[in-house]
């Protein structure tokens, strides 16, 4: 339920931009300084979480981010000027950040617990709540105001964190099956992953598997930003059908990570990059130079299944060389590609065109891919 409701209140908040954009009269470069202050809330709280998680726990953690991220919500809805608007989503971004390290660090104890694969399934809640989200804002985005729909927005989520909370709260973090039931050398051994330090060709290839990563958050967080506004201010679109640029965006997320194990399974690790990487850079390019809203909205969806499994694919190879440490190395990585994307789009946007500026999105995952095909010797070794 954290994993949705982060994704349901972020898309709540990506919907509203265009009409915050216009509250603010902010130019596109000062928007994108201005989304500045969610990568640098989230950058800081992602150094700092780790901590209050092994001080409180990460069930504590996650419930308490999750109401700071309902509250916070509310707040750009009020923002008169780019530099206020800049304060109040480092604060946005602090409990974006915060629900994310939390959330997933739970997320990770349970795996462990249960031994098996089901981390695409919480990251297909996220994308679900952020289809969700974006559906809704664009239902009432000629109908509310910003600051009634948001408001309202901030409302439900602090009720789904009092629900979620209470039950996770009332269950104990699950314990992962003790290293002695594990085969030697496994994931519990002492001498396994987990405690192996990242020395030479194993902490290159992490860093590689994070820069993968990095070039396909890139494009996640640049189109969560800047979709409906391509969608507004390129193509023309009404507010309702300019939300709907990110819903089907996260409908197409939530559809290929529901199948990604059985794509997996058919492709392997590297391929499945490789492949994804591909379809994400041609999609992005039907959908930043399209003519029409029709043909842009079928590139989002095919840039969503495109990105849906490489952030997954990529931690789960970095923990599986180097274990947790591999795992945060390329995490950081990631997390900072989707931070910096829509930065950088505001500002190429200025200086080209929003259309200019997204075809980024699909050089990146082009170079995700070859990357990832080069790499395919040693992604496949380490499967």
């Amino acid at each position: 339920m954290f994993f949705a409701l982060d994704g349901f209140v972020f898309a709540g908040w990506v919907v509203r931009i265009p009409d915050i954009k216009d509250q603010t009269g902010a130019s596109a470069s000062a928007l994108g300084v201005a989304l500045l202050g969610v990568s640098a809330g989230g950058v800081v709280t992602m150094m700092l979480t780790g901590r209050l998680c092994q001080r409180f726990g990460n069930h504590p953690v996650t419930v308490a981010a999750g109401a700071l991220l309902a509250l916070s919500v509310v707040l750009p809805a009020h923002a008169h000027s780019a530099v206020v608007l800049g304060a109040v989503l480092l604060v946005f971004g602090t409990a974006f950040g915060a629900i994310n390290v939390a959330g997933n660090s739970a997320a990770v104890d349970l795996v462990a617990a249960l031994g098996r694969p089901v981390m695409p399934s919480f990251h297909a809640a996220f994308s679900l709540g952020g289809m969700l989200g974006a559906g809704l804002g664009g239902l009432v985005a000629g109908r509310l105001s910003a600051a009634w729909h948001l408001g309202l927005l901030a409302g439900l989520g602090l009720l789904i964190a009092a629900a979620a909370g209470r039950t996770l709260l009332a269950h104990p973090a699950p314990a992962p099956p003790r290293p002695a039931a594990r085969a030697a050398g496994g994931p519990g051994d002492a001498k396994g992953a987990g405690a192996r330090p990242m020395r030479g060709r194993v902490r290159r290839l992490v860093l590689v598997l994070g820069f993968i990563a990095l070039c396909t958050t890139y494009g996640e967080g640049a189109l969560a930003d800047w979709s409906t506004l391509h969608l507004r201010e390129s193509l023309e679109a009404s507010p309702g059908v300019a939300a709907a640029g990110y819903s089907v965006f996260a409908l197409a997320m939530t559809v290929g990570r529901l199948t990604g194990s059985a794509m997996l399974q058919r492709l392997g690790q590297a391929r499945a990059l490789t492949v994804g990487g591909t379809t994400a850079a041609a999609g992005m390019l039907l959908a930043s130079l399209a003519p029409t809203v029709g043909l842009a909205l079928v590139g989002f969806v095919i840039t969503g299944l495109g990105l849906a499994n490489v952030f997954p694919i990529t931690i789960g190879q970095a923990g599986a060389l180097a274990g947790p440490r591999g795992v945060a190395a390329a995490s950081t990585l990631g997390y900072g590609g989707m931070l910096m994307g829509p930065v950088a789009i505001g500002f190429l946007a200025d200086w080209f065109s929003l259309a200019g500026a997204l075809t980024t999105v699909a050089m990146l995952a082009a170079v995700a891919a070859v990357t990832a095909y080069a790499l395919r010797g040693a992604v496949q070794a380490g499967t």
